[in-house]
């Protein structure tokens, strides 16, 4: 078996930290801050259930692209989570990053959960912020340097993210993968 390459296990890290640490240092300003918000029990139950439904969905994006991913995207015995293979069909013929949309209001679901304000109102967003950043700054130099030019052209043909309507009913439709 395989093992999962650094570069993963480090965005994975990161995950946790701006979800757990997210959750820790929002709960601590919110015992300060948003006391009685933290403690009622219909804040929370009216949290959780947004939350939820955010969630099933994020999962289900994340599991369709990445599975549409998974066998689109590699060729030959590969690290796990890895690609080696562009892949422009499909979702990716209608985004260039998917996967990253569901999981970029990951932070707002688990927020929404855990049912704090300052996660919801402002750490949640400024992770948000941070992984589109990171997406820009770290995602996508790496697939122009693994695919090069042909990179490049579908970076122009293809939206980073795309908002229509077919393109979110894609995104969720049941996995024919």
């Amino acid at each position: 078996m395989k093992k999962i390459s650094k570069e993963n296990i480090l965005r994975i890290m990161i995950w946790l930290v701006f979800l757990i640490g997210g959750a820790i240092l929002s709960i601590h300003f919110d015992k300060i801050y948003f006391y009685d918000w933290f403690n009622s029990t219909k804040f929370h139950i009216a949290t959780l259930i947004p939350g939820y439904f955010l969630l099933k969905m994020i999962l289900k994006a994340s599991r369709n692209t990445g599975r549409y991913l998974a066998k689109k995207g590699r060729e030959g015995n590969l690290k796990p989570l890895e690609t080696n293979r562009l892949v422009t069909t499909g979702i990716y013929g209608c985004m260039r990053h998917p996967m990253h949309l569901g999981l970029l209001f990951f932070p707002l679901a688990f927020a929404l959960l855990v049912g704090s304000p300052t996660f919801i109102l402002f750490l949640a967003p400024l992770e948000m912020l941070l992984m589109l950043l990171m997406i820009k700054r770290y995602e996508e130099p790496q697939a122009r340097k693994k695919f090069g030019p042909a990179y490049d052209d579908y970076k122009k043909q293809v939206p980073f993210f795309n908002f229509k309507k077919s393109c979110l009913k894609e995104l969720l439709k049941e996995s024919d993968v």
